[in-house]
């Protein structure tokens, strides 16, 4: 499932739906043959290297922008997690699909329905407040904070020291929440979002066996981010001492009339312009505009992955080109998210809508109905444009 998307328009990560390689024999076999039938190969491990899950504060809780995780202790049973953060444990206990006795994993992760208290210093934590991405500008800070007191109301605040400094925000990627529906596996889950199993096991908290339950919450590992590029620092010839001037300075050189005119700059890219509108689809485009109406949101990475596109409610939406349905989903909220794959290792994501007419595994045609766009004030649609682990922006693509 893609991480919850808020009710102003919180950015939806997703991750791609692309072939997961197999890194040893105790991996299960790959029924589709999407690996191939080859030797195994440990590339793709090292391509899909994830980062460490952020360590909780002394409560075990994880805070993000759009939601909160608790972990679990070793030997804790939902009744003890509920008591440490401030919650109801009957409400832990529906959100979660499990009952408030049975024994927990260490290092378990555990939804919960409503924020508790930001993590501080005070708690444990080393920042203030919820992990936000590391380009994060104060508009954004002061829009999560107004959602959050509008939203929530913390069980339990703990006041700062009278001498304490300010601490910085912790930074960080907000990752995919998704919710085990029935028949998948950990296998399956890490495929689709083509992570390591093993890495989707220790962010989780699941055992050796990589079992998961129906309704549970997951975090997807979030990927390791390359390191810039180094670039040396260069120093002209000559520096730092005189040049001497040569004879033939004395008589100026005959005019170049060999210079070539510099070439025309390449135009620019096209970037989705908020408040254009979108146009009827174009078959000659790689993709087609899912709905017809005004895009209110352009794409801008880490920050909203796709674009929002504003049109009545119960606008059809249809599919962008022809693929199959990768994956049926749902947010924290039980809005529809859908997943569908394309040539090439490209996907497209249409979430915040409703009526949901394909399933997963279909086969879908340009143009293709899928679903409607959701009724009242959040009628707008959600489009993503996924080439392999990264959003890209859909512009190149669109007509």
């Amino acid at each position: 499932m893609i991480r919850a998307i808020s009710r102003n328009r919180a950015p939806l990560l997703l991750a791609t739906c692309g072939a997961l390689a197999l890194a040893g024999c105790d991996q299960p076999l790959d029924f589709d043959m999407r690996g191939g039938t080859g030797a195994f190969s440990t590339a793709d491990a090292a391509v899909n290297a994830t980062t460490d899950r952020p360590r909780p504060d002394n409560r075990g809780v994880i805070s993000y922008p759009n939601y909160q995780v608790a972990v679990a202790r070793r030997g804790d049973t939902l009744n003890d997690v509920a008591a440490r953060i401030g919650v109801n444990a009957g409400e832990l206990s529906r959100y979660n699909g499990i009952e408030t006795d049975v024994p927990l994993r260490a290092g378990e992760i555990i939804a919960l329905p409503r924020r508790v208290a930001e993590p501080s210093p005070a708690t444990g934590a080393t920042g203030t407040g919820p992990i936000q991405p590391a380009s994060v500008d104060v508009t954004t800070l002061a829009g999560n904070a107004i959602d959050s007191a509008a939203d929530t109301t913390p069980a339990a605040t703990t006041p700062a020291p009278a001498n304490s400094t300010p601490v910085t925000v912790q930074t960080g990627q907000e990752p995919t929440r998704h919710r085990v529906e029935r028949g998948e596996t950990a296998y399956t889950i890490a495929r689709l979002y083509q992570v390591p199993v093993r890495s989707l096991a220790e962010w989780n908290g699941l055992g050796s066996d990589f079992e998961i339950r129906e309704g549970q919450f997951l975090l997807i590992p979030v990927a390791q981010q390359a390191p810039p590029k180094r670039t040396a620092a260069t120093t002209a010839p000559g520096a730092g001492s005189p040049t001497p001037t040569p004879p033939s300075a004395a008589t100026p050189l005959p005019k170049d009339d060999t210079a070539k005119p510099a070439p025309a700059a390449k135009p620019a890219a096209p970037v989705a312009d908020i408040g254009k509108q979108t146009t009827k689809p174009d078959s000659n485009t790689a993709l087609a505009y899912p709905v017809t109406g005004s895009i209110i949101r352009a794409y801008s990475k880490g920050r909203n992955e796709g674009i929002d596109i504003k049109a009545a409610a119960g606008t059809p939406v249809k599919a962008a080109a022809s693929g199959s349905v990768a994956a049926i989903t749902e947010s924290a909220e039980g809005v529809p998210i859908i997943v569908v794959r394309h040539p090439d290792n490209l996907l497209t994501v249409y979430a915040n809508v409703a009526n949901v007419t394909v399933k997963k595994g279909d086969n879908v045609s340009r143009g293709q109905s899928l679903a409607k766009l959701r009724s009242g004030d959040n009628a707008y649609l959600h489009f993503e444009v996924r080439k392999g682990f990264e959003s890209v922006d859909p512009a190149p693509y669109l007509p």
